[in-house]
């Protein structure tokens, strides 16, 4: 074989290893890396091989792919041009943005790809060459954007030249970004809420204002000004309307949490109403038809919140902490109930393999073969027979203050141990929580005494719907949420039938096969705010029928656990623990019925 030969096969090995990488990262296996003679709308030219001549352009290649597929995963292109700013410059300023964010996220996700960035970044930084560096003339606005972003949010160490010249735009960056910082790392799983901050600070960024002047200036010159006091006037009218609309996104930002705002991992996996099945649309009308006789009098004080923006990280870290303490004591019974359900989940799957696939998992057996020749194909395999696995369990957590003290910490510890058990055998779990923000009704009952009390206003209290661990969410990376759990102060009333019912709105919109929800109580839905001016089954008789609509008319199956209490009247499916010691043979039998059956249990 000649040399050109050779290189070619080598290229074109490569290019597939690099596809097989980009369709793992981006979930889309139907992607392929177009050819020249392909223009089809599914296939995209991911990277470019002709001229992959040395180490640097193999690095870039690896980057390039990663960048491309986590974009993909990450990034939703209607909230990308919904924030989008109107000014030139700070379009290109909020595209880095937001390829920072989309990059920094699958760097979380794995250090091998965070790798990647950093050392093609840092070889992009090594090449910048500017023989005349004397002002700030000489460095554009969006190259030195670039590297403030890579220091601040990506780590990159930057080099002397570098740090030279972002020195000339450094100060105007962080005047603007700096008091942003956490709210934005905090949100990076929240293309919105992020792309939106990022939005706002440009629109506000001196240097940016400046520029919207002058060509404001241009355009009043050439219409011509026949009233300068006239202008001045509207300017400031207009001022006053775009800081009201600032001040009415932030209060909602603030307040609302509200369910289309705060999901990336239901944006991942959403559709398009007309794209919902007949089925799915029936059950969305058997569910407004089942609440008609169940009022809300407001939910404009409820709230959707991640568990990691309750608390700070220190507190979080000493909460888990804590939590392990608990588990301590039972680390042998955990060990064997863990591994004993594994098995037996295990066992029920058709172990099977496919081997030599072109994606799918790394053969750790073709691994020496890879490290002795990085160019070779590099070889995966896939499991055959994987319906089991197409499987997602929500777990819904009853965080009221009934449950205070051992039920709690039963409760995060069953968590603990389904979350990692069920990860362990490709089971996609969800962990939920669901409370009321305050005592007493909160806001909603203040609302409700200006409004002169109205008789029977339906729930009349504030609602926090927690998310301790997304679906997508590996359990490493939120183990640390689930100890918040036991934070003090945070568990309050409890108001069942609507939490199953965000629960169940969650789930649906999932694409795995089989779904599971098993919820954790110590009894009844209580709230002495909603009771006292309702009837004394109101909040019951909810939840008996979102159970029952649930049960009867979707394919969604539900399973609760009462802790220390008999929930059997509201789950046809219901079993009751009073210790962690009798969790290991409930779970496990309980488990296995469940996944012994692809039909309904009841």
């Amino acid at each position: 074989m000649s040399n050109s030969n050779k290189d070619a096969n080598l290229k074109e090995k490569l290019k597939q290893a690099l596809t097989s990488t980009v369709k793992v990262l981006s979930d889309d296996l139907s992607i392929k890396n177009k050819s020249k003679d392909n223009t089809s709308s599914k296939n995209f030219n991911f990277f470019e091989l002709d001229n992959l001549n040395s180490k640097s352009d193999f690095i870039k290649a690896r980057a390039d792919s990663d960048s491309i597929a986590l974009k993909k995963k990450f990034s939703n292109e209607k909230i990308y041009m919904k924030n989008l700013p109107a000014n030139s410059s700070c379009k290109s300023l909020y595209s880095i943005a937001e390829k920072i964010r989309y990059e920094t996220l699958g760097g979380r996700m794995l250090k091998g790809i965070e790798k990647n960035f950093k050392e093609n970044y840092n070889q992009i930084i090594n090449l910048k060459r500017k023989d005349q560096l004397k002002s700030r003339d000489d460095v554009s606005v969006t190259e030195a954007f670039e590297l403030y972003m890579l220091k601040k949010f990506h780590n990159i160490k930057l080099n002397t030249l570098s740090n030279k010249m972002l020195s000339y735009w450094e100060k105007d960056f962080d005047k603007s970004i700096n008091e942003h910082v956490n709210f934005l790392q905090d949100n990076f799983e929240d293309q919105n809420k992020y792309s939106l901050k990022f939005s706002e600070i440009f629109k506000n960024m001196d240097i940016f204002q400046t520029e919207d002047n002058e060509e404001t200036k241009e355009n009043n010159q050439d219409e011509g000004q026949n009233n300068p006091s006239n202008d001045d006037q509207d300017n400031s009218e207009e001022d006053k309307k775009d800081q009201n609309k600032e001040d009415e996104t932030e209060a909602s930002l603030d307040s609302d949490y509200d369910i289309d705002e705060y999901k990336l991992d239901e944006q991942l996996f959403d559709t398009d109403s007309d794209q919902q099945s007949n089925e799915q649309i029936i059950q969305k009308k058997n569910l407004n038809n089942l609440n008609l006789d169940y009022k809300i009098f407001t939910n404009k004080y409820d709230e959707i919140i991640k568990a990691e923006n309750l608390e700070n990280s220190d507190e979080s870290v000493k909460l888990r902490k804590t939590l392990d303490q608990q588990l301590v004591s039972f680390q042998d019974v955990i060990t064997k109930l863990a591994n004993k359900l594994q098995r037996q989940l295990l066992a029920k799957q058709n172990r099977a393999w496919d081997f030599d696939l072109e994606e799918g998992l790394l053969d750790s057996s073709k691994l020496p073969r890879i490290i002795m020749d990085p160019y070779n194909s590099l070889s995966f395999k896939k499991e055959k027979d994987l319906d089991f696995k197409d499987t997602i369990v929500t777990l819904l957590i009853d965080n009221s203050g009934s449950m205070r003290g051992r039920p709690i910490t039963i409760a995060a510890i069953c968590a603990d141990i389904l979350s990692r058990t069920l990860e362990r055998c490709s089971v996609k779990v969800e962990i939920l929580g669901f409370t009321t923000k305050n005592w007493k009704g909160g806001q909603s009952r203040e609302y409700w005494n200006k409004k002169s009390k109205p008789k029977s206003p339906g729930r009349l209290n504030d609602l926090r719907h927690i998310i301790y661990k997304s679906a997508d969410t590996h359990w490493r990376q939120a183990k640390n949420n689930l100890g918040l759990m036991l934070k003090e102060g945070l568990l309050k009333e409890n108001i069942d039938g609507e939490a199953i019912s965000w629960a169940f709105n969650r789930l649906k919109k999932r694409k795995e096969e089989r779904k599971i929800l098993m919820v954790i109580s110590d009894g009844a839905p209580v709230d002495d705010s909603t009771l006292s001016v309702n009837s004394g089954d109101f909040l019951e008789k909810h939840l008996k029928k979102m159970v029952k609509f649930i049960e009867d008319k979707t394919e969604l199956e539900i399973l609760a656990i009462g802790i220390g209490h008999d929930v059997s009247r509201y789950y046809n499916r219901a079993i009751k623990i009073t210790d962690v010691n009798e969790l290991g043979d409930v779970m496990i039998s309980q488990l296995s019925s469940l996944f012994d059956k692809k039909s309904k249990l009841h």
